[in-house]
């Protein structure tokens, strides 16, 4: 029986009857590896591309030099977490930069946490030093009282501070210190600090004892600006007053009041004054316009040509006249509904009588001079 030799090569046509030359094949399997390195060589490309940019993100923005930034490093943070701090916090541009060179300087494991005062753009060696070093154990405390005047602000402040009333009044006219409610310019005749009058929240604050002027008193001024923010000044607004108006009103109650529970009752009075059209005729802004103590004012000081004196002049003083605390922003925000005219203290406690005709408030003011709270 004949049999017939099987060829390996042989490969069946795709056509019956047809063969495909040995040569088409050959090239058809080079073609086909040279496509798949090619594919390799663009899945190997993007892959770098993201490895890039994981290693290398984008550039970040430059950063503004020179700024006081305080940063808090928590307890157990890395090298890494700190530079990733630091550039979020635009001390440092490049985190990366920066530890790469904690790294360069063995300084990795010696980062201390801690709050820092650093300065925005300072050099890698400086910062790792102070990181190195440690953040001050010793703090301030800083308290500073409702119802003071700027100047009266700043000398407590410099009485608990390192700095001078002039290094502080400095950072507030130099433009250091900002405000979204720092008036333009100040009343004509007025001292030029006298535009920072109420923008400065009293509290007790904690601060690191190298804390600058500028760290000091922006953070006071922050205060008051977040302060203002959660008050709803809708009903002044509706009266077509302004939340900066709403403050001189706080001042005001700050200054007359002295028991919270009169906070409304007092600021009802001015509201109910500014809408009849009637001078204000407020004791405190005739004191603020003598720069005087607490005292009884006179009929002589009632004479006094000055734009904070509400008894010749109609409507609210130009600014503030005192720091403020909460309550009196709330009471200026939203007054009792009455129809009160006057007031005046009857008791030594701190008690006012409050009237809505001039014959009740004569009355009132009699009995508190027969009772030795007023000086006949």
């Amino acid at each position: 029986m004949t049999t017939t030799p099987v060829i390996e090569d042989q490969v069946e046509s795709p056509e019956p009857g047809r063969q495909v030359p040995g040569w088409i094949w050959a090239i058809a399997k080079f073609l086909g590896v040279v496509a798949f390195v090619a594919l390799v060589a663009v899945v190997g490309y993007n892959a770098a591309l993201r490895l890039a940019d994981a290693v290398s993100p984008d550039p970040v923005a430059a950063i503004a030099p020179g700024v006081e930034v305080t940063v808090v490093v928590p307890a157990g943070s890395s090298a890494r977490a700190i530079s990733n701090q630091l550039e979020d916090q635009a001390v440092i541009a490049d985190g990366n930069a920066f530890l790469a060179e904690v790294e360069r300087s063995g300084a990795t494991d010696q980062l201390r946490a801690g709050t820092y005062v650093l300065v925005s753009g300072a050099e890698y060696d400086v910062l790792i030093a102070k990181l190195v070093a440690g953040a001050p154990t010793e703090s301030g405390r800083l308290t500073v009282i409702e119802g003071l005047r700027i100047e009266e602000m700043l000398e407590s402040i410099a009485a608990q501070t390192p700095h001078t009333v002039d290094e502080l009044s400095a950072v507030l006219l130099d433009g250091t210190v900002n405000s979204a409610f720092l008036v333009d310019a100040g009343p004509q005749g007025m001292p030029e600090l006298t535009r920072w009058e109420g923008l400065l929240s009293p509290d007790t604050y904690q601060f690191n004892v190298d804390a600058s002027p500028e760290v000091i008193l922006q953070r006071l001024a922050d205060t008051l600006a977040s302060r203002m923010d959660t008050v709803d000044w809708s009903l002044l607004e509706e009266r077509g007053l302004t939340p900066y108006d709403g403050l001189i009103i706080a001042s005001l109650i700050e200054k007359e009041a002295k028991l919270e529970e009169e906070r409304p009752l007092i600021s009802s009075v001015i509201h109910n004054r500014l809408e009849s059209g009637q001078a204000l005729q407020i004791d405190a802004t005739i004191i603020y316009a003598l720069n005087n103590e607490a005292r009884e004012v006179t009929f002589a000081d009632l004479e006094i040509d000055s734009p904070y004196n509400t008894y010749q002049r109609f409507g609210l003083p130009p600014t503030p006249i005192s720091g403020v605390r909460v309550s009196s922003l709330q009471a200026a925000a939203n007054p009792a509904e009455t129809d009160y005219l006057y007031y005046v203290l009857i008791d030594e406690d701190g008690t006012h009588g409050f009237s809505e005709t001039l014959e009740e408030h004569e009355a009132l003011k009699r009995q508190a001079k027969e009772d030795g709270v007023l000086t006949p």
